[in-house]
């Protein structure tokens, strides 16, 4: 990092912002080095100007023609991809991700960029609606009223850990929110200070091409819960979005709801990610173990979509199963974790769950190093994993927990059991069709996405995907954090009566001036239309 130029700064509102708060250095997590620029925790000052600048660019924005903020998210991925191997080196000694792992990121993060251009430019997400006047109904006539999405306003976005690219600075949250017409302000993550400011640079880049408000987007750097409360508790803020932790999730979830005027907060948090094998896919076996452990160790065990529990009929076959899974976790040797406190709080957690009456511990994990540690394997009874409601927490790493259950009820309890999910997962061949009907509602009611056959891991960026689910997965189940209908959460409905055409939304307005698929009076078209004449 010695030949890459960071400033240790905040951008706010287009200029690079020194603070007096607290100091910080991003850590390499595989040799504990302190390593780039010396970052000053962002205060009351820096988060009220750009606040300050966020509400003031919202009266421009709101007002962007579409292909103007399709251009921005466009000239991001381009700034992205032309910033080259610097922005992987920083990238890559901030989080210890191998660079493979991070040129794929970075398509992620480019191909979600322009899924939003094009989604911006397409027009769906705008909804409009419109039913038209009926001056002749009885017993009252019906006026002209006219529905279109908006631009919610400012937003604060938190950067993920795990993700520092596709849930990072120029992630899926910022790229939704930006499409939308939003100011945003990114908290940046304290684990890859110096990845974020490279990712400041190129919004800015990307903004002055196109002499846009610089007010539009800031980035602030800290550590402390302070900043995360101060952003979400501003007035000017209209929603936020977080990926983390449950614990810091619920309390930003909750700081949202206590305002005097409370607003959104999308938090998607931890997940179990339930994975039921059924006797017939179980007869696959080693193939079956092989996949299933390139799953969990997936990132170092770091995704939110990693399967943390795998239910099991108890069988000499399932047994046989989960050794051929103990040896291939076994084997996969030290994996180091996005950083040490992570790799903490994972073996105690682990530690402790070894405690619990019941529970056998196939594979221990050995922490080594500064942030390294070797993966887990625990496995129970569904008795014990229903009454034991600590084994039912995520565990943020290599770690992996198997309940076995006497009968298709105890599976259907445990997953009940399981609370909200991003995903759940099913294996099975046509031999256990009858199992699967009867487990597949409660699947479907515990998460955001039913798989069959496939792993959790990876997720599609498209416009069918959904990434989220019931609480605590999310605290917003309704919606999702990847995908096109991502952008649903930063606008609002708006309803138009009787507006002269000229003064309309241009999606509302009689000509159908962007082309866009409307519904007027309950039917699909892209067609012009007249307004009756009493």
């Amino acid at each position: 990092m010695q030949n890459i130029e960071l400033t240790g700064r905040h951008l706010i509102a287009g200029e690079w912002a020194a603070s007096s708060g607290p100091e910080f250095r991003a850590v390499n997590p595989a040799t504990g080095d302190r390593i780039g620029a010396t970052y000053h925790e962002a205060g009351e000052r820096e988060v009220a100007r750009a606040a300050d600048a966020a509400r003031k660019a919202f009266q421009l924005s709101r007002a962007f023609p579409t292909h103007l903020s399709a251009r921005l998210l466009d000239g991001i991925a381009d700034e992205i991809l032309a910033a080259g191997d610097p922005l992987l080196e920083v990238a890559e000694q901030e989080t210890a991700l191998p660079r493979p792992r991070l040129i794929g990121e970075r398509q992620r993060t480019c191909s979600q960029l322009k899924l939003f251009a094009t989604l911006v430019r397409e027009g769906g997400w705008l909804d409009a609606t419109i039913d038209r006047a009926d001056p002749n109904r009885k017993p009252a006539p019906r006026p002209d009223v006219r529905r279109v999405n908006r631009p919610i306003g400012p937003v604060a976005i938190f950067e993920a850990s795990n993700f520092p690219f596709a849930f990072g600075v120029c992630g899926g949250d910022t790229a939704s929110a930006l499409a939308a017409g939003n100011p945003v302000i990114v908290k940046a993550h304290p684990s890859h200070p110096g990845t974020a400011e490279l990712f400041a640079g190129i919004v800015l880049r990307a903004l002055q091409k196109l002499d846009l408000p610089p007010g539009l987007f800031s980035v602030l750097q800290g550590q402390g819960k302070q900043l995360g409360a101060m952003l979400v508790q501003n007035d000017a803020i209209e929603a936020v979005g977080f990926t983390g932790s449950l614990g810091a999730g619920r309390a930003l979830f909750d700081l949202g709801a206590r305002r005097p005027r409370p607003i959104p907060v999308y938090a998607e948090m931890g997940s179990l990610n339930p994975l039921v094998m059924l006797p017939g896919a179980i007869a696959s076996g080693a193939t079956l173990a092989q996949r299933l452990t390139e799953s969990v160790v997936m990132g170092c065990g770091q995704f939110c979509t990693k399967p943390g529990v795998v239910l099991l009929l108890d069988s000499d076959q399932s047994r046989g199963f989960v050794g051929a899974l103990r040896d291939r976790l076994a084997s996969i040797g030290n994996q180091v974790l996005l950083n040490a406190g992570i790799r903490d709080k994972f073996v105690q957690q682990i530690q402790q769950l070894t405690k619990v009456a019941g529970v056998q511990t196939l594979l221990p994990p050995a922490p080594s190093g500064h942030a390294a540690t070797t993966a887990s394997l625990l496995q129970v009874d569904a008795a014990t994993w229903l009454a034991r409601e600590e084994l039912r927490h995520e565990t943020f790493g290599p770690g992996v927990v198997i309940v076995f259950c006497r009968d298709a009820r105890e599976i259907r309890d445990a997953l009940d059991a399981a609370g909200g999910n991003l995903t759940s997962t099913i294996h099975a061949d046509r031999g256990d069709d009858a199992t699967v009907r009867e487990l597949l509602p409660e699947l479907e009611n515990i998460a955001g996405r039913v798989i069959f056959g496939d792993f959790p891991t990876g997720v599609e960026v498209g416009c069918a995907m959904v990434h989220g689910g019931p609480y605590p997965a999310t605290t917003a189940p309704a919606t999702t954090s990847v995908g096109a209908a991502a952008i649903r959460r930063y606008v609002r409905p708006l309803s138009y009566q009787s507006l002269p055409d000229h003064l309309l939304p241009p999606a509302l307005q009689d000509a159908n001036p962007l082309g866009v698929l409307r519904t007027v009076d309950s039917a699909i078209t892209r067609d012009a239309i007249a307004r009756p004449v009493a």
